[in-house]
């Protein structure tokens, strides 16, 4: 976000004590409660002052029913640009992290448990992108006959990401046929990119036998479309309940808000938009999401995986969220997925 003039430093250090106390009590903040419980080192005359500034400049406004004033997009964003240091997550509930997340787990276990960990810790709908084998390092291939024309095939990539499909073929097929083409293709594609195995798959159609094409070529078929890079992901959703409870929060209704998240491809765009953050967490706020229906929420993100396979986690909650503590909470997840996720040097 291209950021305007910068406030004053007393300024700022009014902002940031109101932003934080409206965290904390969602009840507007009078200057008396800042200079009582924060060192500002001035009168609350001089804070009153400060206040009407901010207030001038969009930092905060008064609501009606009271003399306190609350932070505005605007506010906020000025609050997390300058959060100097996230709030540490506590030894138990990283402990809890890295015991619930080691255990001998497939990655679609492992990818519900981390968004279910987020979700509590955070108390906020924790949402994550299952990265797609498409742009992964290949181990292994089984093909799993499973009945004389369906075959079940599976790929495995470097970081532990399965992908299968099952596959229905025109004609009868040999048990040879099928155990050649496995051993022909874990031969191909060990330690080999994706991309790379799938565009070496057609030399192998045509180098089958005229009486096995039919076969050969729609498992190659199969496979050449997993390897795909596909844009339509999964996502892994928990703690929905959050945004029910945050309900007054909001001042329009929430089913916009629950609908573009079952939709998906709002959190996809939003996903998207994050996979570049510099500083590795990305947050939007409010209007700051292009999704008209999410525009009063907040949604911090930040990328994991392998070098290979990056995708992307975060939490959404109304804009009133505790943005150092859930900006911990999801790069320490973050963290550890990565490395989980990351192959395993041979």
């Amino acid at each position: 976000m291209a950021e305007g003039k910068a406030l004053a430093p007393r300024r700022h250090n009014v902002l940031c004590a109101l932003v934080a106390d409206y965290i904390a009590t969602h009840e507007p903040v009078g200057s008396k409660a800042l200079v009582e419980k924060h060192r500002l080192g001035v009168s609350p005359a001089t804070v009153r002052n400060d206040m009407a500034d901010l207030e001038k400049e969009g930092y905060i406004y008064q609501p009606h029913t009271s003399a306190g004033r609350v932070p505005t997009e605007k506010g906020y964003r000025e609050f997390v640009n300058h959060i100097a240091t996230l709030q540490p997550l506590s030894e138990a509930q990283r402990n809890a992290i890295q015991t619930f997340l080691t255990e001998p787990l497939s990655v679609g276990d492992v990818m519900r448990r981390s968004v279910q960990l987020l979700s509590q810790i955070t108390h906020h709908t924790a949402v994550a992108q299952v990265p797609s084998v498409a742009r992964a390092t290949l181990r292994h291939i089984e093909l799993v006959p499973l009945s004389p024309m369906r075959i079940l095939i599976v790929v495995i990539a470097d970081s532990g990401m399965v992908e299968q499909h099952t596959i229905d073929i025109a004609e009868p097929f040999d048990s040879y046929v099928l155990e050649t083409l496995r051993i022909k293709l874990n031969a191909l594609c060990v330690g080999l990119e994706s991309g790379a195995f799938a565009a070496s798959l057609e030399d192998l159609v045509r180098a089958t036998p005229t009486e096995q094409v039919g076969v050969v070529s729609a498992i190659i078929d199969a496979l050449a479309q997993t390897l795909q890079p596909v844009y339509t992901q999964k996502l892994v959703v928990s703690g929905m309940s959050h945004l029910a409870r945050s309900g007054p929060d909001f001042r329009g209704e929430l089913s916009p808000i629950i609908e573009a998240l079952e939709e998906q491809v709002a959190l996809l765009r939003l996903f998207e938009e994050s996979q570049h953050a510099p500083e590795g967490i990305h947050v939007t706020i409010g209007s700051e999401n292009h999704h008209e229906a999410l525009r009063e929420v907040a949604v911090i993100a930040s990328s994991y995986g392998g070098a290979q396979s990056r995708a992307q986690l975060g939490v959404i909650g109304p804009t009133r969220m505790d943005y150092a503590r859930s900006m911990s909470a999801v790069r320490t997840v973050a963290s550890y997925l990565s490395k989980i996720l990351e192959p395993t040097v041979r």
